[in-house]
């Protein structure tokens, strides 16, 4: 079973990271101004932008 990708305002962060508004359908397309985030791990998610997005965390590349 493979780990949640889309999160829901309200919902607790699963990992600590940077997070993206996305449109919830395929067609969607890229939103032109996406809010981002950054959550600790057990953060709840604020509200969209609207209610038909969520929430999805972008990999990072870390520096060392």
């Amino acid at each position: 079973m493979g780990e949640r990708s889309e999160f829901t305002p309200g919902y607790e962060a699963p990992n600590t990271g940077v997070y993206i508004e996305v449109g919830t359908h395929p067609d969607s397309g890229e939103l032109h101004h996406p809010k981002r985030i950054h959550l600790h791990k057990g953060d709840r998610f604020p509200e969209t932008t609207n209610s038909d997005r969520k929430w999805r965390r972008i990999k990072t590349n870390k520096q060392h």
